[in-house]
């Protein structure tokens, strides 16, 4: 059953993990529960993020929007029918929500493609895609790779790094010859839901700032700097996103936060 306290305003203002007013500390972490939602603790802040398109209406920017009152522990819908999203509301108990957890367990390195460039590497794990199309915003992120020159080197490294879920990953080789990341944005650790006004629907959780994650069965994913979580319900890549709430055309309702 959901929580009292899950609520789109609450009267508890975002903790940061430390202890305040005599409270015990809770770590950030949001654990997977068993055909239900996403226990968030913490006090995680969470806010829309809005995805912009340029001229051309390719996704190029992000823009955070509303920002929503979470308390130190609370609850995001999972099965895409709350009707106070993004929280919880309990309808996954009559629904017939089943939430089975079959993405894979691997760490991501061993999940990906490697495309090897002149001047940087592009790794791709596919099966995390959400759909953002960052990726294409000024040519294909696997043609900008295979280029050499500042322009395209630069385009890359933007492209992946707008990447929400992770799946796209630019690395540049170093001194000694080992791999490191290049560009590889810093967050915060926080909670996007993600609107795609573009496509004209209502986009994952995009978790970033290296929150743990863990499964209803208590295995904990790897810890990444950004991932996107499934909140329409569809995905067959739970709890990740898959894209599955462009085919469904998902809406959370909500209106987008002022610019």
């Amino acid at each position: 059953m959901a929580a009292p306290d899950e609520t789109r305003q609450g009267s508890e203002s975002p903790a940061s993990g430390s202890a305040s007013s005599g409270q015990t500390a809770i770590p950030m972490r949001i654990t997977v529960t068993e055909d239900g939602p996403y226990l968030v603790e913490g006090g995680i802040p969470v806010a829309q993020q809005i995805i912009e398109p340029n001229e051309e209406g390719a996704s190029w920017e992000w823009r955070q929007g509303t920002v929503f009152r979470s308390r130190r522990r609370y609850q995001l819908c999972r099965c895409g029918q709350s009707q106070n999203k993004p929280f919880c509301d309990g309808s996954h108990e009559t629904n017939g929500f089943i939430g089975t957890e079959t993405a894979s367990r691997a760490p991501y390195l061993e999940q990906a493609k490697v495309y090897e460039g002149p001047e940087l590497t592009l790794t791709d794990a596919e099966p995390l895609c959400a759909s953002a199309r960052f990726c294409d915003a000024c040519g294909s992120i696997w043609n900008l790779v295979e280029e050499a020159g500042a322009e395209a080197r630069a385009l890359t490294i933007r492209e992946a790094g707008h990447c929400p879920s992770g799946r796209l990953v630019a690395w540049k080789r170093a001194a000694d010859g080992k791999l490191e990341l290049a560009g590889e944005p810093e967050f915060e650790k926080s909670i996007g839901v993600v609107e795609d006004p573009e496509v004209g629907c209502s986009g994952p959780l995009w978790v970033r700032g290296g929150i743990e994650i863990v499964s209803a069965d208590g295995t904990a994913y790897q810890i990444r700097n950004r991932v996107t979580l499934c909140r329409c319900g569809q995905s067959q890549n739970k709890p990740f996103c898959d894209g599955s709430h462009r085919v469904i055309d998902f809406q959370d309702g909500l209106p987008l936060g002022p610019e």
